[in-house]
């Protein structure tokens, strides 16, 4: 504990007393992902952890106490206060696959399998690459955005649509002749960090600026959302635990949704 105390009290003097896994948030669509997966392992093993709610309004991810946690300045961040010294982790799809490293050890969440590991790693890293950056500034531009700049408006709709088409088409099975019920995994696949890491973004569709129009082609991915939706932990996930006087759109307007 020695040298926990050292780094609190030297680098983050903000963050007192803490112990065991800390999580740094806000329930943004970044946010959940991490708040989902430490709510899945209480279920199955009563995994613990602190929780501090950030308002990034305030740019508080910018000041020194954040950015020694996280040079990025960027929520979530994870503290694994059982190591000595403290751990930090940033990145979301980073700090899934800590958080499946140190807290699943039956591979619940994961895959002991190397090939179907693989396959989770392929969909968690395509949806952060790809997908959340798209859909988040479909959602400025569309929404949030005081100059409204209709090339930037159609470019970041169209990619979010290509997006969602690649899960439609993994999900129905279209190029397989297997449908899926979760994205990675063999057979219809199971529910893991790839589908944690994706969902709490693709879920906020209506928020986005996408119509029912839009989302008609989508059947497997609709249902995919309602699927998950369903989970107690996903439910604790994005619900009152996690909120704060934060508005979302505000968050939004003020282009600092992350």
């Amino acid at each position: 504990m020695q040298k926990s105390t050292l780094f609190y009290s030297t680098y983050v003097p903000r963050l007192t007393n803490v112990q065991g896994l800390h999580l740094v948030t806000q329930s943004t669509p970044n946010g959940q992902k991490v708040q989902i997966l430490l709510e899945e392992l209480h279920d199955i093993y009563g995994t613990v952890w602190d929780t501090t709610l950030v308002d990034i309004r305030t740019n508080i991810q910018k000041s020194d106490w954040f950015l020694r946690l996280n040079p990025n300045g960027r929520i979530p961040i994870i503290i694994d206060n059982n190591r000595s010294p403290p751990f930090t982790v940033m990145e979301t799809s980073a700090e899934l696959l800590y958080l499946l490293d140190v807290a699943d050890r039956d591979n619940v969440l994961g895959f002991e399998d190397g090939l179907e590991r693989s396959q989770c790693l392929q969909w968690l890293f395509f949806w952060h690459g790809g997908g959340a950056p798209n859909q988040g500034q479909f959602n400025f531009f569309n929404i949030f955005a005081k100059e409204k700049v209709p090339y930037a408006i159609h470019r970041f709709k169209s990619e979010t649509l290509r997006n969602f088409s690649v899960l439609e088409s993994h999900l129905s099975g279209k190029f397989t002749f297997q449908p899926r019920d979760y994205l990675a995994g063999t057979g219809k696949g199971k529910y893991s960090a790839a589908d944690i890491g994706t969902w709490p973004w693709v879920k906020g569709w209506k928020f986005a600026g996408f119509s029912e129009n839009d989302m008609g082609a989508f059947p497997h991915l609709i249902a995919w959302i309602e699927r998950i939706a369903k989970r107690p932990a996903v439910k604790r996930g994005v619900g009152e635990k996690y909120e704060t006087s934060v508005d979302v759109a505000e968050q939004a307007k003020s282009g600092k949704w992350l």
